[in-house]
């Protein structure tokens, strides 16, 4: 076999892998890169900005704890709102939780059972009528 056989089954092989590459991105269901919802999050930007200017404003980041199987959040004062637990790895584990404070402005969330890794919890919450968002990395 001379070199401008071996050039061409290379040439062939490459463009075969090619193929096989655009076969499969057009197969596959859902980009995760991309937001189903991502003009509605652009919408709503200026929102969730205030909220985050809040938490610095007035000084409300709560305290984030894991301890056992469970992450401790502190808050300031009386909170209610939602909490997501949001899997950076993989969206079809994201939680959605109603968040109640108890009489020691804590809030427990149970974490037996959750795959390890990172997860970025976010905190949508109200205090004496002001909104408030709070996001922060964890890991489990």
């Amino acid at each position: 076999m001379n070199w401008g056989t071996k050039i061409i089954i290379g040439m062939l092989t490459f463009m075969a892998f090619i193929i096989v590459l655009v076969v499969q991105m057009f197969r596959s269901d859902s980009d995760a890169l991309v937001d189903n919802d991502y003009y509605e999050k652009g919408i709503h930007y200026n929102i969730d900005y205030n909220k985050k200017e809040n938490v610095i404003k007035d000084k409300a980041a709560p305290e984030v704890i894991i301890e056992d199987n469970t992450i401790v959040i502190t808050f300031k004062e009386n909170a209610t709102g939602t909490v997501k637990l949001i899997r950076t790895a993989d969206k079809r584990m994201d939680q959605n939780l109603v968040l109640a404070t108890d009489a020691a402005n804590q809030f427990q969330l149970p974490i037996t059972g959750k795959a390890g890794g990172l997860w970025k919890l976010q905190l949508d919450w109200k205090s004496n009528g002001t909104a408030y968002l709070y996001e922060k990395e964890v890991m489990l």
